[in-house]
C-alpha cells in the first residue's frame, strides 16, 4: 500500500503536502503547532485537516504492520503462495486481511482439529473432491473407523470429515466477504423484549429496520437496551439465497454421492460458525460507524460550548441552588478571584427570604455586582424566581443567566477544584465554577473531563479511548487557537497548551509561585521539564502580558521576532505603534513593498507575515468574541406561562442526531425535531445548528406533566 497516495486521494492534497506534514509529524511536533506555524511545510493545512490525516495515518500504518506480520506468519508455515500474495496486497481493510489469513491462524481445539486428530483430514478431501458418483458414504468412510481414536461407526467418521468441511467453508476468504456484504447491504436489525416491564426501550420491545437505513442512536440504544438485559437482538438476512452462494462455491460436481451431506454441511458452517462471527462483526461495523460519528457530533458542540464568548470585565454572583441545605453563592471579580463566599435559604416556603435577599443586596453593592449566574439544576426554578424579583430592588440594573450545571460536581470533587479551593465545601467550589463559566468559559471548563460537560449523546457506550482522544483534540484546539495568559492559567488549562504536558504544566505554576509572576517568554525555559523542544512547540500560545518584549503578548513565534522587527522596520513602525495599536494600515503598508525580497532576505514565507501583520493588527483578538452572546434575563418564566403558537427566543443547548435541545428560560429545554429545523431537507441538524446559536422557536406542543416542550424552528421563520 502507498500510504501517501492513499492519503493524498481521501483528503485531497498534494503529495508534497503529505510527505512535510508525515515529516513534521514524525518529529514531534504538534498538530496545534504545525497548523498555526508550519503553514509553509504544510500548504496551510488546518487543524481538522491535520487531525484527519493523524488519524489515518495511524491507521494506515498498522494496517501495512499487520500485512508485514501476515506476510512473516504464512511464509513461516511454508503456505505462502503467488495467489494469498496478491490477495493481500488487494486488502484495503483490516478485516480483509484477517479473512485471508484466518485459514493459518493457530486455532484452539475445535470440532474440525478433534477430527484431524482422529485421522479424518483424508475422508473429508474426498468428499469435498467430489470424484465419486456411486456407492454408499458408509461403506467410503468404512476404512476410516478406529475404535482407539473413538470413531466408532461410518456415522462418526463421516461426522467427523464434515467438521473439517465446515471449517474450511468458514475459513474461506471470498465466502465470508459476500455473506458479510450481503449482510451489511441487506440485512434487518430485530429487537425483542427479554423483561415484561416498562423502560427506557419501550419502542424496541418489537421492533425491525433494515441496516443500511437505521440511525446511529438507534444503534446505540439498542446495545444499551441488550447490554441492560432489556432486549434481545439478531439480524436477519436471506439465508436461501446464501446457502445457494456457498452451494455453487463448494459443490462442484451435481452428480456426486455428496451432493447432499455436503448441502447440509454448508448449512452447519453457515448456521454455527459463519453467521454468529459475522453478525458480531457485522454489528462491531454498525457500532463503530454509530460511535464515530456520535464522537464527531460530541467534538463539534464541545467545541462551540468552549468557544463560547467571554462575558468580559464583569463581577459575578455564582449561585449553586438547593433545597434544605441552601443556596451556596460565591462572588467573583472582573479577573475570576474570588471574593467572598455564603449561604442564603430562599427555595423552600419555611426559609428566611428576606433575610437571605437582604445578604444579596449588600453583596451586590459591597462588590459592585452586574451579573448573576445561576445554575440549572435542583432548586433552579425557585432560585431564579427569587433571583428575578430580588434584582428589582437593586440600586443598579442587574441581569441574570441560566447556567448548565453539567460538570460542576465533577470539578467540584476533584483533585483539581480540592488543590484551587482547599478551604472550600463542594458546593462552594460549584458555585464559583458556575459563575467562572460565564466570566470565560473555556478557562473554566477545562477542568471537567470533557465526557462530563453534556453535550453528547449515549457517550458512555462509545469507545472511551477514542472518545478521549477526539474531545482532548478539541480542547487543545480550542485552548490553542485562543492562547493563554502565562501569568493566570491553571495548570489545567496549560496541560492543554502545545508541547506542554500535566507535570510540565504543574512545574510552570509552581515556578510561577516560588518566583512571582513571568516576565517573558523565555523564562519559560527556567521551568523544570520544560527544554527547547517543548518551548518550540508552546512558545507561541501563551502570552506574557506588560513583557519586557512586546512581541511576547501577541502570537507571534519567538523564532520570528527578528523578522517581525525586521518588518517594522521596514514599514515605519516602532514597537510603541504595536503597543498603542497604532498599526491599523499594516496590510496596506505591505502592499508598498517587494515581499518576495524581504522574504529572502529574512529567511520567512509570505504566509507567515500575513500571519505576523493579523498577529501585529489585533494582539489582544479574541476569535470568540464573534460569536452569539450568551442571552441575559431580568425577569422569570414558568412552563406554564407557555402556549402553543407563541415564539421566543433561545440558546441551542445540545445537537444530537435526531433533533436539538433549545434553552428559552422555562428551566426546561424543549426539543426541536430534525423534522422542525429547517424548510429544505437535512441529514443531520448539525448541518444548520451549533452548541450556542441564537434562535427564534415557535411553541409546537407542550406537555406539563412529562415536563415535555416541542418547538419549531422552521415555523418562526
Amino acid at each position: 500500500m502507498d500510504i501517501i497516495k492513499t492519503l493524498c486521494d481521501e483528503l485531497n492534497i498534494r503529495k508534497e503536502q503529505a510527505e512535510n506534514t508525515i515529516k513534521l509529524l514524525d518529529e514531534g511536533n504538534t498538530i496545534a503547532f504545525i497548523a498555526r506555524y508550519r503553514k509553509e511545510v504544510t500548504g496551510s493545512l488546518d487543524d481538522k485537516t491535520l487531525r484527519a490525516f493523524f488519524d489515518r495515518l495511524t491507521y494506515l500504518r498498522s494496517f501495512v504492520e499487520r500485512k508485514e506480520e501476515i506476510i512473516r506468519l504464512i511464509s513461516e508455515q511454508g503456505k505462502m503462495t503467488d495467489e494469498i500474495m496478491e490477495a493481500l496486497e488487494k486488502a484495503k481493510i483490516l478485516t480483509e486481511l484477517e479473512d485471508i489469513y484466518r485459514p493459518y491462524k493457530q486455532k484452539k481445539r475445535t470440532r474440525a482439529t478433534i477430527a484431524k486428530e482422529k485421522g479424518l483430514e483424508e475422508l473429508s478431501n474426498i468428499i469435498l473432491l467430489q470424484k465419486i458418483e456411486a456407492g454408499s458414504l458408509e461403506d467410503i468412510a468404512a476404512p476410516f473407523v478406529n475404535a482407539e481414536k473413538q470413531v466408532e461407526t461410518s456415522e462418526d467418521a463421516i461426522m467427523g470429515a464434515c467438521d473439517i468441511i465446515a471449517e474450511i467453508i468458514s475459513d474461506n476468504a471470498e465466502i465470508r466477504k459476500f455473506i458479510r456484504n450481503k449482510m451489511l447491504k441487506e440485512g434487518v436489525i430485530r429487537t425483542k423484549n427479554t423483561k415484561e416491564e416498562d423502560s427506557v426501550y419501550q419502542m424496541y420491545y418489537d421492533f425491525s429496520e433494515s441496516l443500511k437505513s437505521i440511525a446511529d442512536h438507534r444503534i446505540l440504544a439498542i446495545n444499551r437496551g441488550e447490554k441492560e438485559d432489556f432486549l434481545s437482538v439478531k439480524i436477519d438476512v436471506d439465508e436461501e439465497a446464501i446457502f445457494s452462494h456457498i452451494e455453487e462455491e463448494i459443490i462442484t460436481n451435481g452428480k456426486s454421492i455428496f451432493v447432499s451431506i455436503l448441502k447440509d454441511t454448508v448449512k452447519d458452517a453457515y448456521k454455527r460458525l459463519i453467521e454468529p462471527s459475522i453478525e458480531r462483526e457485522v454489528r462491531n461495523h454498525f457500532t463503530e460507524n454509530a460511535s464515530e460519528n456520535g464522537i464527531k457530533l460530541f467534538a463539534k458542540n464541545l467545541d462551540r460550548l468552549l468557544m463560547q464568548p467571554p462575558i468580559k470585565g464583569k463581577t459575578f454572583l455564582g449561585v449553586d441552588p438547593g433545597y434544605r441545605t441552601g443556596c451556596k453563592i460565591a462572588v467573583i471579580d472582573k479577573t475570576g478571584k474570588v471574593c467572598d463566599t455564603g449561604i442564603i435559604y430562599c427555595t423552600l416556603p419555611n426559609h428566611d427570604k428576606e433575610k437571605s435577599k437582604k445578604l444579596v443586596l449588600s453583596l451586590i453593592k459591597k462588590y459592585d455586582i452586574d451579573i448573576i449566574a445561576i445554575g440549572n439544576g435542583t432548586a433552579s426554578k425557585e432560585s431564579e424566581i427569587f433571583i428575578a424579583d430580588l434584582i428589582k430592588e437593586a440600586d443598579k440594573k442587574l441581569h441574570y443567566l441560566m447556567v448548565s450545571e453539567a460538570g460542576a460536581s465533577v470539578y467540584s470533587a476533584s483533585e483539581a477544584g480540592e488543590e484551587e479551593f482547599p478551604d472550600f465545601t463542594v458546593e462552594q467550589r460549584s458555585a464559583v465554577s458556575i459563575a467562572r463559566r460565564c466570566q470565560d468559559p473555556l478557562v473554566e471548563l477545562v477542568k471537567i473531563d470533557p465526557k462530563s460537560i453534556g453535550v453528547g449523546q449515549y457517550q458512555h457506550d462509545m469507545n472511551q479511548k477514542r472518545l478521549k482522544e477526539a474531545l482532548n483534540g478539541v480542547v487543545e484546539a480550542c485552548v490553542n487557537t485562543v492562547g493563554v495568559d502565562l501569568n493566570t492559567a491553571s495548570y489545567t488549562l496549560l496541560s492543554y497548551v502545545a508541547g506542554i504536558n500535566l507535570t510540565v504544566a504543574k512545574n510552570i505554576v509552581k515556578y510561577r509561585e516560588e518566583n512571582g509572576e513571568f516576565t517573558s517568554r523565555k523564562e519559560l525555559l527556567k521551568v523544570d521539564k520544560l527544554g527547547p523542544k517543548a518551548f518550540l512547540q508552546c512558545a507561541g500560545f501563551l502570552k506574557v502580558r506588560d513583557a519586557k518584549e512586546f512581541l511576547d503578548n501577541t502570537s507571534v513565534h519567538p523564532e520570528s521576532y527578528k523578522a517581525t522587527k525586521a518588518l517594522l522596520d521596514v514599514l515605519g513602525y516602532t514597537k510603541e505603534d504595536v503597543k498603542n495599536q497604532n498599526v491599523k494600515d499594516i496590510k496596506e503598508r505591505l502592499k508598498t513593498i517587494d515581499i518576495d525580497k524581504f522574504c529572502n532576505d529574512n529567511e520567512v514565507g509570505k504566509i507567515t507575515i500575513n500571519d505576523i501583520a493579523d498577529a501585529l493588527l489585533k494582539p489582544d483578538r479574541d476569535v470568540r468574541d464573534e460569536l452569539p452572546k450568551p442571552t441575559l434575563l431580568s425577569d422569570v418564566m414558568s412552563i406554564s406561562d407557555l402556549k402553543p403558537g407563541m415564539i421566543l427566543t433561545g440558546t441551542v443547548r445540545n445537537v444530537i442526531d435526531f433533533g436539538a435541545f433549545v434553552d428559552i428560560g422555562v428551566h426546561q429545554d424543549g426539543l426541536v425535531h430534525i423534522s422542525q429545523i429547517s424548510n429544505k431537507y437535512i441529514k443531520n441538524p448539525t448541518e444548520v445548528l451549533s452548541v450556542g446559536d441564537i434562535v427564534k422557536v415557535k411553541i409546537i406542543d407542550i406537555d406539563q406533566a412529562k415536563n415535555r416542550i416541542s418547538l419549531s424552528i422552521k415555523d418562526a421563520l
